[in-house]
C-alpha cells in the first residue's frame, strides 16, 4: 500500500488532475481481457497503472480470437474486456443469450485494405483475390468498405451492418472473396492480392496504418469497454471507465496511438 499512495501524486503532477475514486470494497482485483496487441499495451502502459494507483490488483488475459473474450467474460473469469465494436456485441450476444453492456469508447484503429500480391489499387481484375474477416460483423465491415471503393455492392433488402458475402448484388471487378479468421488476416497477404485486416491484428503485425490502400470511413465500428451488465454499476465499473476518460489516457493514447479513431466523446 506505501507504493500506491506514493504513485498516484507522481501520477497527477506529471499528467495533471486525476479523479480519485474509493476502492470498490468488495472487488479488489480488476481481471481485464483484451486481444492481443494496442488494446492490451493500452491497460499495460496507461490503464493498469491508474487503477493500482487507487489500490487495485489488476490482471490482463490476452486472447487470439473474438469468440472467447465475451464467453470469459460472461463466464466470469474476466471483470471486462476491451477488443469489440457495439455491433460485434450485439450480434454476439443475442445469439448466445448473453447480457453483456459496453460502458466507454477507446481509440480504435481503422480496418483497412492492404495489399497483397498487388500494391494498388487500380491492379484490381477480374479474379482478384481479396482477404477479409470471416465472423459475420467484421465481414459486413468489410463489405462496407468494398462498397465504398466501388468494388461491389449489395443487396437493398439487407441490413447492410450484417451482410454477408452471399449479400452482394454486383461485382463488377469479379473479385473472389476468401474468407478468414481475423488475426490470420496479416499473415494472408502473400497469398492473396489484396487483404481486409482489422486494425488492431495490423498493429500487433507491425502494419503502419499509412500502408493502408484504403481505410474505413465509418464510426460505426469504434470499439468499447464491455462489463457484464449486471456490474456497469459498480465502482470497479466506474474507476476503469474513469480510467479510460482520463487526462492521463487522452494524452498518453494521442500521442501513442496516432491515426488511430479517437472516442467521439473526447474533445481535441
Amino acid at each position: 500500500m506505501r507504493r500506491t499512495l506514493l504513485k498516484l501524486p507522481l501520477l497527477a503532477l506529471a499528467f495533471g488532475a486525476f479523479p480519485v475514486l474509493a476502492v470498490d470494497a468488495d472487488k479488489r482485483e480488476i481481471v481485464i481481457g483484451t486481444t492481443v496487441g494496442d488494446f492490451a499495451d493500452m491497460v499495460t502502459e496507461s490503464i493498469k497503472p491508474q487503477l493500482e494507483a487507487l489500490g487495485y490488483k489488476v490482471k490482463l488475459v490476452e486472447f487470439t480470437d473474438y469468440v472467447m473474450p465475451n464467453l470469459a467474460l460472461a463466464e466470469g473469469a474476466v471483470d471486462v474486456n476491451c477488443f469489440q465494436h457495439k455491433p460485434y456485441l450485439e450480434t454476439f450476444s443475442k445469439d448466445r443469450g448473453l447480457e453483456l453492456s459496453p460502458v466507454a469508447q477507446v481509440p480504435t484503429g481503422p480496418m483497412g485494405l492492404y495489399s497483397g500480391k498487388q500494391d494498388q489499387l487500380d491492379e484490381v481484375k477480374k479474379g482478384s483475390t481479396v482477404a477479409i474477416p470471416n465472423d459475420p460483423t467484421n465481414q459486413a465491415r468489410a463489405l462496407l468498405m468494398l462498397v465504398d471503393l466501388g468494388w461491389i455492392t449489395l443487396r437493398d433488402d439487407i441490413d447492410p451492418l450484417r451482410a454477408s458475402e452471399f449479400d452482394v448484388a454486383d461485382n463488377p471487378e469479379g473479385i473472389k472473396l476468401i474468407p478468414l479468421e481475423a488475426a490470420q488476416l496479416p499473415r494472408s497477404r502473400q497469398d492473396v492480392d489484396f487483404s481486409v485486416i482489422n486494425g488492431n491484428y495490423a498493429a500487433s503485425s507491425g502494419i503502419a496504418f499509412s500502408e493502408g490502400l484504403f481505410l474505413e470511413r465509418s464510426y460505426d465500428f469504434i470499439n468499447w469497454v464491455v462489463v457484464r451488465s449486471e456490474d456497469k454499476d459498480r465502482r470497479f465499473v466506474q474507476d476503469v471507465v474513469a480510467a479510460y476518460d482520463s487526462a492521463v489516457f487522452k494524452e498518453y493514447a494521442v500521442k501513442r496511438f496516432e491515426g488511430y479513431k479517437y472516442p467521439e466523446s473526447w474533445d481535441r
